[in-house]
């Protein structure tokens, strides 16, 4: 039997092909490395918003079994948290307990850490030692069901003037040079509303809330 040979030749790239290709797959690099660097910060500023859609949805809950109120309206002795956040009180900067009477309607104390919050961590139950660590969001304190645009909750790493708030009441004018810090979402963060709702804002976003707010001076119990 005769040798068949074929009648196609090996073909090499030119230098000018293989320039090309070099061209097309820097162009690809450049569009795709940055949508996989953004994933880190992305997926915990996602799981962050839905963390608090769910307390949003635990604080109308509870107002249901008190006459349309948050806890932050309610006394004491009718079970909710007014007296903590008075002037003057003793237990304005212990936050948790705010959260700590409507355990029953948030059911886990995990979604109330933020995963990009690496000053804390997540407790397992609302049992002995769940505190102030626990949790990366503020308690509106002026936030009623009346007023949708005010402040429920949200990330708690402000800025004022460029100093970090410290645990305790901060109150923030409409034109106050509020900011975020880096800490946890890239100078951004997000903010639970009265309404339900919550809005992922950076630093202009968080101005332009404040005053849609229809606040004066807007009261934050800060963990």
């Amino acid at each position: 039997m005769k040798p068949r040979f074929s009648n196609q030749r090996n073909h090499a790239m030119t230098l000018t092909e293989l320039l090309v290709v070099i061209v097309v797959l820097a162009v690809l690099a450049m569009f795709l490395l940055p949508a996989f660097d953004d994933r880190p910060v992305k997926a915990p500023r996602i799981n962050c918003v839905n963390n608090l859609k769910q307390i949003g949805l635990a604080y109308y809950m509870w107002s249901e079994d008190h006459q349309g109120k948050f806890p932050m309206e309610v006394s004491v002795t009718n079970g909710g948290t007014m007296e903590l956040f008075s002037g003057g009180s003793q237990f304005q900067n212990l936050v948790f307990l705010n959260y700590l009477v409507m355990s029953n309607e948030l059911s886990t104390p995990k979604i109330l850490h933020c995963q990009a919050d690496t000053n804390g961590f997540a407790a397992q139950n609302f049992s002995a030692g769940f505190n102030n660590q626990n949790v990366s969001y503020f308690v509106g304190l002026d936030a009623s069901t009346n007023f949708s645009q005010v402040f429920l909750s949200g990330d708690d790493n402000f800025e004022v003037g460029g100093v970090p708030v410290k645990s305790g009441i901060s109150i923030f004018s409409s034109n106050a040079p509020v900011a975020w810090t880096a800490a946890r979402h890239k100078f951004a963060g997000n903010i639970g509303l009265a309404d339900g709702s919550v809005q992922q804002v950076t630093i202009s976003g968080l101005t332009n809330l404040l005053h849609q707010t229809g606040i004066a001076a807007n009261r934050l119990a800060i963990p």
